[in-house]
């Protein structure tokens, strides 16, 4: 009985994604893992976006959002069965959408704390969007 029940809760947790909070760091960039920018393209043009990130705006200026279009354009240009992350301008936007994609759809994501503001008082290298 006490078997069953341990290989049970193992293959359960093994159905959930994993969800990690970490703050930028060279490790991250030098990992390259897929960096998902979730912001919208004139924060993108603002402060430039982390070298060979993948661009996806997930809520438009006025706060709107589709998740269906999201997920299609994550699912086009990721492997969601790998890990990523997920990076916004201080890390809130990415917080929700993060805890979503791992409680919901068993991805495993990263969250990346303090977002790109973080990232570049961290020094940490960005590029002009569209020149990447």
């Amino acid at each position: 009985m006490y078997k069953t029940l341990l290989l049970l809760l193992i293959l359960t947790a093994s159905l959930f994604g994993e969800l990690r909070h970490e703050y930028p760091s060279q490790k991250i960039l030098d990992s390259k893992i897929p960096i998902i920018d979730i912001r919208t393209p004139a924060e993108w043009v603002e402060t430039g976006i982390v070298e060979d990130s993948i661009t996806i705006m997930f809520w438009d200026e006025k706060g709107g959002y589709n998740v269906e279009a999201f997920l299609t354009e994550l699912n086009k240009k990721v492997d969601t069965k790998k890990p990523f992350a997920l990076i916004c301008r201080t890390g809130s936007r990415t917080s929700i959408v993060a805890d979503f994609l791992a409680k919901e759809l068993s991805y495993d994501v990263t969250n990346i704390l303090g977002g790109i503001v973080y990232l570049k008082a961290m020094k940490l290298k960005t590029v002009p969007y569209g020149k990447q």
